[in-house]
């Protein structure tokens, strides 16, 4: 073969060759990024709930929940807890709706005072008022009877609801039952002079805490303020009942369940003509032999529509109190 025969043939190789080390020296090509998945509004990587106790009266703490349903982006920050402190320790008013809340709260306790939680209260058995309980010493932990049986019995199902709306602020949160049965009546804790009362009508069982030497009361769900009612448990003449013995009490600090706190009586006289409308609407419709879906249909008078999420209360409350007086309406139509 001769020497021009052999070059022709090296070109392709050679031409490769020079393409492979162009290669080698080029830069690599960019990797394209791809952005995190976006995260729900309000939800932070660490899960906080950013609580701020505010200062209520001297020595009286509340920290304010959202006027919203459950959901992941609240993580169930939905409702008000508190806290007094005394001389020599710390009364806790319902400890929220996960460990994570739990144990958010007892930091902020400490961020406020060095002394110890001697008294931890569940005024009721909603789980927004419990599952926080794993952040505080249990020999603390007290609740009405009524309420210790209803978080026995029910506590269970609750978290794991919670877990079902709140997604993955639950996390670890586990339910631990008060086993201290308070008595109601007045008494010095860690030298705060409190009084407990027991009521009812939101559930069966509604704790009620008075400081006082400041006259704060601590209402529980027994009242809401800017918020509809809930009424899962609801017996609604006995709820009636005790706001209208709440208004009889003595005092000028007002912490609802739900809602801002007030220096005035107005939260309870707004529950009160709320429930009162709610009653008298269902027994009303009942009478008249209207079906559910009409009573769903129905709108919320204009006097309520302010209240934060009022359709949705009054249709969950239509679902939770119709039936009941439907079959009273039946049995007292009914000949004999």
């Amino acid at each position: 073969m001769s020497r021009t025969n052999r070059l022709v043939r090296l070109l392709p190789l050679l031409g490769s060759l020079v393409a492979i080390a162009a290669l080698a020296q080029a830069p690599a090509p960019a990797v394209p990024q791809v952005p995190p998945p976006a995260r729900a509004p309000g939800v932070t990587a660490d899960f906080d709930y950013h609580l701020q106790p505010r200062e209520v009266a001297d020595g009286v703490y509340m920290i304010e929940g959202r006027r919203e349903d459950f959901s992941t982006e609240n993580g169930g920050n939905i409702v008000n807890t508190g806290f007094i402190v005394g001389s020599s320790g710390v009364i806790v008013i319902d400890t929220g709706p996960s460990r994570r809340y739990g144990e958010q709260l007892r930091a902020a306790i400490t961020r406020i005072t060095p002394l110890p939680v001697v008294l931890t209260l569940n005024t009721h058995h909603h789980p927004d008022h419990f599952l926080g309980n794993q952040a505080f010493p249990p020999a603390t932990l007290a609740a009405l009877p009524e309420t210790i049986t209803g978080i026995e019995t029910e506590g269970g199902a609750f978290n794991d609801n919670m877990y079902r709306l709140n997604g993955d602020w639950m996390r670890d949160t586990e339910v631990v039952v008060p086993q201290q049965r308070i008595a109601p009546g007045r008494r010095m804790v860690g030298g705060r002079d409190i009084e407990l009362l027991a009521l009812g009508g939101h559930t069966a069982a509604d704790l009620v805490v008075i400081d006082h030497a400041t006259g704060t009361l601590f209402a529980s769900d027994l009242v809401f303020n800017h918020r509809a009612p809930t009424t899962p448990h609801a017996d609604l003449a006995r709820w009636i009942a005790a706001l209208a013995s709440l208004a009889e009490l003595p005092v000028r600090h007002y912490v609802p369940g739900h809602g801002p706190a007030s220096d005035d009586a107005s939260p309870l006289l707004e529950t009160r003509a709320y429930l009162e409308w709610l009653g008298h609407a269902i027994h009303e419709a009942a009478a008249g032999g209207m079906d559910m879906a009409e009573v769903l249909a129905r709108p919320v008078p204009s006097r309520f529509t302010a209240l934060a999420l009022a359709d949705r209360e009054y249709r969950r409350s239509v679902s939770h109190l119709f039936p009941a007086a439907e079959r009273a309406a039946l049995a007292t139509s009914t000949p004999r």
